[in-house]
C-alpha cells in the first residue's frame, strides 16, 4: 500500500503552489484508495447487495462519497451546477438507525456501477481544478473554499474505514483476494495481560480553532479537566483473553448484560464475536477482509461496546474486582503517558495505523509505547464515554449534521484509531462515536474504576434551532396560520400532503389532525430530531412521515402530492429557484400549493405552471394559494 506516503496537509500556506500540490496528492490518495476497495467485489452485481440489514447495498457507499463532494461544495455556493441532481439526490444521507432514514428499497433505483464510475472521474475533475484554483490565504480557514475540499477528503478517508468494514461482513464468496490489502502473517505467542499505573493529571481537552491541522466541529472547544489516578491493561484484550469470557458461557449469563447488550443478544443470538467463525469441532476461524484464516488468537479481539462491557461485567465477578472500559478523559492520561505527540509529529512507523504495515490487526504486543501497547492503532477502543460537546462548541454550517444528532447518549466514542484509519482519523483529538451495539475495527482494554456511565448533557445553544423552539414553545401563531391555510383548501379533496420546512412540526401536526398521510420534510436533521421528540409527545399521531432532505433537490420518490405548503423556507435554502422549479413534477395535475413567506422572492417562476387564486397577510407572512395549471 502507499497510503501513509502521503502526509496529511496543515492548513498553514507559506508556498501556494506547494500547498496545492500537497493537497491534490492528498486527494488523489484518498478517492483511489477508496475505489480500490471496490475492487474486492467479484462482479458488479455485488454492488447491490447489503453486508447489513440497516444498512444500504454498497452501491450507495460507491457513489456517496463523491456525491458529498458536490452537495457541500453547492451548499457553500463554491460551485453552482450540478452534475446529476439524481445521483446527488439517492446517494446523499447515509443511515444511522435513526427514525427517520430511509432504507425502503422500492424508492430507490440505483444505477449501473458504470454509470456511478463516470460520475465519479467527473466529480475527481472538479475537484482537481478547485484545488489547483480556489484562493489560498495564508492559513486555510473553517469559512474559506478550500476547507469544503479538506471536509470533502476526510469524509472520504472516514468511509474507507466503515466501508472496509462493510466489506468485512459481506459473504466470502463475493470477495476476491487483491494485492492492495495486506493482511498480518504474524501470531505471536499468548502474553497475559497485567495491569500498570497510571498517575493523576490535569490537562485540557479540545483544540483551539486555529489549529493548523483539519478538525470536525466536536473537536474544537474545551474541557479542563483532572484525571484521578487508575489502573489500566497493558495490552489490548486479545482473542484469547476473550475467549475465557466465551468459553464461560459469558454471552449465555444474562447477569454480565444491561438491558441494551440484553436486547442486542435477543436480536442477533450471538454466541461469540462477530468476526470468530465457529467450526464444527467448536474451534474457531476468523474473518479478515478479504479472507477466513485461523484465529490469531495475539490479535486484538474485535467486539461492540456491549460485548466490552459484558466482557468487564464478567471479569469483575471472576477477579472480585471491579473492571470497566476507560473514559475519554481516561483515555488521554494514556496518551500522555505514553508521550503521544499529535500528526504530523507522530511518526505512523511505530503503530499499526494508516495502512503502514497491514490491512488487519495484528499481534497485541507488537507496537509499545513506552511500557503500554497499542495506545493508538491495531484497532479502536471503546471508550465508556458517550460523545457529547466540548465549551465552546460550534456546528459548521456546511455540515450542520456531523456531531448533533449523536448528542443523544446512544454513541460511546471509539479512541485510537485502527490499522486503516488515516487522516484526521489517526489524530489524538479525533473524536468519532458510534452506537453501542455496531461493529467497527474496535476492540477495547480495560481498567480497575466504576462502572457508571459518563453522561454530559447536552445544552444546544445552536442559535437557529433556539429560535425554532422559542417561535414553536408560541405556537399560537403558526396554529393560525394553518388554521387558515384549512379554510382556504376546504372542499378540495386532498390524501397526500408534503410540508416543505416542517420545522419541529407543529403545523404537520395541524394537517395530520385533518388529512390522511401527511409527510414533514426539513433541511437538517438537527430540526427533524426536534420535531420527532415533539411528534411524539402528542397522542394519537400516528399518520406523519419525517424526512431529511435537500428541498432544492428531492429525491425521485417525493411526488404525487395533492397539496404542498413550502412553509417559510425560501430564506433558508440555498436555491429557492431550484425548490420552486420543482414543485410542478412533485404535485398532481389537480394539486394545490401553498407558500408561507416573510419574502416573495422567485414567486414568479411558478406563473408558468400554477394560477394565483389567493393571497393574504397574516400574521406578519403572505400566505399564497395557487393551483395546477
Amino acid at each position: 500500500m502507499n497510503l501513509s506516503t502521503t502526509k496529511i496537509p496543515t492548513l498553514t500556506v507559506n508556498n501556494p503552489k506547494q500547498k496545492r500540490q500537497e493537497i491534490l496528492n492528498y486527494f488523489y490518495n484518498s478517492y483511489e484508495t477508496f475505489e480500490k476497495l471496490f475492487d474486492m467485489l467479484k462482479n458488479d452485481e455485488l454492488f447491490y447487495k447489503k453486508s447489513e440489514p440497516t444498512r444500504h447495498p454498497m452501491i450507495f457507499y460507491f457513489g456517496h462519497t463523491a456525491t458529498f463532494f458536490i452537495n457541500k461544495l453547492i451548499l457553500a455556493k463554491v460551485i453552482d451546477k450540478r452534475i446529476n441532481a439524481n445521483f446527488e439526490s439517492i446517494f446523499a444521507v447515509d443511515v444511522d438507525e435513526m427514525i427517520w432514514d430511509d432504507l425502503n428499497e422500492s424508492r430507490y433505483r440505483w444505477p449501473k456501477v458504470d454509470e456511478v464510475r463516470d460520475y465519479r472521474v467527473k466529480v475527481k475533475d472538479i475537484v482537481e481544478n478547485l484545488i489547483l484554483t480556489l484562493p489560498l490565504n495564508s492559513t486555510i480557514a473553517q469559512s474559506d473554499a478550500m476547507w469544503i475540499i479538506l471536509m470533502g477528503i476526510e469524509h472520504e478517508r472516514i468511509h474507507i474505514e466503515t466501508s472496509s468494514v462493510l466489506h468485512r461482513q459481506i459473504p466470502l464468496e463475493y470477495i476476491k483476494k487483491t494485492d492492495d490489502f495486506p493482511i498480518c502473517d504474524v501470531d505471536n505467542p499468548i502474553v497475559t495481560n497485567k495491569l500498570i499505573d497510571i498517575e493523576s493529571s490535569s490537562f485540557r481537552m479540545g483544540k483551539d480553532f486555529d489549529h493548523h491541522l483539519y478538525g470536525w466541529d466536536n473537536e474544537y472547544g474545551v474541557l479542563n479537566t483532572t484525571v484521578d489516578k487508575f489502573k489500566v491493561s497493558k495490552y489490548l484484550v486479545s482473542n484469547s483473553e476473550f475467549k475465557e469470557f466465551v468459553d464461560d458461557n459469558g454471552y449465555k449469563n444474562l447477569d454480565y448484560w444491561d438491558d441494551e447488550g440484553k436486547k442486542f443478544l435477543e436480536i442477533t443470538k450471538s454466541n461469540h464475536p462477530t468476526f470468530w467463525i465457529k467450526q464444527s469441532d467448536d474451534s474457531y476461524k476468523y474473518r479478515t477482509i478479504m479472507e477466513i484464516i485461523d484465529i490469531p488468537y495475539s490479535w486484538p479481539v474485535e467486539v461492540n461496546n456491549l460485548e466490552a462491557m459484558a466482557f468487564c461485567r464478567w471479569k469483575s465477578c471472576k477477579d472480585n474486582i471491579n473492571y470497566t472500559l476507560p473514559s475519554e478523559e481516561q483515555f488521554y492520561s494514556i496518551y500522555n503517558r505514553a508521550n503521544l505527540k499529535d500528526i504530523p509529529l507522530f511518526d505512523d512507523s511505530k503503530a499499526n495505523i494508516n495502512l503502514k504495515y497491514f490491512a488487519s490487526a495484528s499481534p497485541v504486543d507488537m507496537f509499545k509505547f513506552n511500557d503500554i501497547y497499542d495506545v493508538i492503532g491495531n484497532v479502536w477502543q471503546w471508550s465508556r464515554t458517550p460523545i457529547y460537546p466540548f465549551d465552546g462548541f460550534k456546528i459548521h454550517p456546511i455540515y450542520d449534521d456531523f456531531s448533533v444528532p449523536t448528542f443523544d447518549n446512544k454513541h460511546n466514542l471509539l479512541k485510537g484509531g485502527s490499522f486503516i484509519s488515516t487522516g484526521n482519523e489517526m489524530m489524538k483529538n479525533s473524536r468519532y462515536a458510534f452506537r453501542r451495539h455496531f461493529y467497527q475495527h474496535a476492540g477495547f482494554r480495560y481498567i480497575i474504576g466504576d462502572e457508571k456511565i459518563d453522561i454530559k448533557s447536552f445544552q444546544n445553544d445552536d442559535k437557529f434551532i433556539d429560535e425554532e423552539l422559542e417561535k414553536h414553545k408560541n405556537s399560537d401563531k403558526i396554529i393560525n396560520i394553518f388554521n387558515y391555510i384549512k379554510t382556504i383548501i376546504e372542499g378540495y379533496k386532498l390524501y397526500n400532503i408534503l410540508e416543505i420546512g416542517c420545522s419541529i412540526g407543529t403545523g404537520t401536526i395541524e394537517l395530520a389532525k385533518c388529512y390522511e398521510k401527511v409527510t414533514g420534510v426539513d433541511t437538517t436533521a438537527r430540526i427533524i430530531q426536534e420535531a420527532v421528540l415533539y411528534i411524539k409527545s402528542i397522542k394519537n399521531i400516528t399518520n406523519i412521515e419525517l424526512w431529511q432532505v435537500d428541498p432544492s433537490n428531492l429525491k425521485l420518490h417525493f411526488k404525487n402530492y395533492d397539496l404542498i405548503i413550502v412553509n417559510d423556507i425560501l430564506n433558508r435554502v440555498y436555491s429557492p429557484k431550484l425548490l420552486l422549479q420543482e414543485l410542478k413534477n412533485r404535485i398532481n395535475s389537480d394539486g394545490i400549493l401553498v407558500i408561507v413567506s416573510h419574502r416573495n422572492d422567485n414567486i414568479s417562476i411558478l406563473e408558468n405552471n400554477f394560477k394565483m387564486i389567493n393571497s393574504k397577510i397574516i400574521e406578519d407572512k403572505k400566505i399564497t394559494l395557487w393551483e395546477r395549471i
